[in-house]
């Protein structure tokens, strides 16, 4: 990464996923979040802590599945969400605010993740951090399609990248005062990799289920996008 660019860390990384049925072998193991140390009142940092939801029929089976096909997680991702929510119950500072879309798969897993947590964890569903709409592009193979959309190119029925983005960003301003508790985002891919390109990151940011990162937006504190200042 180039001097002075924004940096996003990233805490953990999650299992690889073994099949597509529930009846999965179980997950190997996965390396501990190392616990940060704790804040300092003079932090200046903005960061938004996030989660891609577990695993569903579709991801398993490498299929596009966008956020206009409302799927639930399977065995393998509500473990893999119980997994992810031990380390997650470790971060320093703690989680007491989550975020996340009204889409199955990402509520399953916030709910997953807020039962380990203390009592008194915050929930907020946010439908703007849905997973981008795919249209006709919905269960289609993930090999066939990635061309498409590094091309930019539009689904039929579907949502522009262009507009993806500006949902997302304007989705990062309305919870712009709640940055400084750290929230946690529980999200898809498509919100993993526009969160950076938000922050700049120099590249295509390619998040596994129940993977966890940090965004740190301090430095785009007005969100600057083609679109002008959010």
């Amino acid at each position: 990464m180039k001097p002075g660019a924004a940096m996003s860390e990233r805490l953990a990384f999650a299992a690889h996923a073994g099949g597509c049925a529930d009846d999965s072998p179980p997950l190997a193991a996965v390396p501990a979040v190392p616990v940060r140390p704790a804040q300092h009142a003079t932090d200046q940092r903005l960061p938004l802590r996030f989660v891609r939801h577990g695993a569903t029929a579709p991801n398993l089976a490498g299929l596009r599945c966008g956020g206009d096909l409302d799927v639930p997680l399977t065995a393998l991702g509500r473990q893999q969400a119980r997994a992810v929510a031990e380390r997650i119950a470790r971060l320093d500072p703690p989680v007491h605010l989550i975020v996340t879309s009204d889409l199955r798969r990402n509520r399953e897993t916030a709910d997953i993740i807020a039962s380990r947590l203390p009592a008194g964890v915050t929930m907020l569903v946010q439908p703007a951090f849905s997973e981008r709409r795919l249209g006709e592009w919905n269960l289609k193979p993930v090999v066939q399609t990635q061309p498409w959309f590094e091309a930019r190119r539009t689904p039929p029925g579907g949502e522009s990248d262009d507009e993806f983005t500006q949902r997302v960003a304007e989705a990062v301003r309305a919870i712009k005062r709640q940055l400084a508790e750290r929230p946690l985002l529980v999200g898809s891919k498509g919100v993993g990799r526009v969160l950076g390109e938000l922050i700049g990151l120099a590249q295509r940011l390619e998040l596994g289920n129940a993977e966890v990162w940090e965004f740190d937006f301090a430095e785009r504190p007005c969100l600057e996008t083609a679109w002008g200042a959010l």
